[in-house]
């Protein structure tokens, strides 16, 4: 099974967090163009960030950004 390019797109935000400072949060603006503005409205439909536009990572959001940047520190 593949990841498609929608999943990417969401880890590709995902790895813009700071796992470090959970007081971080991150804005993806209108200008980031259209394929980030949508994979953020993902993950704010799935539970994963605090806002449409970004925000904070939830709980389950916080695991999920923990194992894309474990996958790209892996594979990098």
């Amino acid at each position: 099974m593949r990841y498609t390019r929608e999943q990417v797109e969401e880890m590709e935000i995902l790895l813009l967090f700071d796992l470090a400072s959970i007081q971080e949060g991150i804005k993806v603006h209108k200008a980031a163009g259209s394929e980030a503005v949508a994979a953020t409205k993902r993950l704010f439909d799935k539970g994963l960030i605090t806002q449409v536009d970004g925000g904070y990572l939830t709980d389950i959001g916080f695991r999920a950004a923990e194992h894309a940047q474990g996958l790209q520190t892996i594979l990098s």
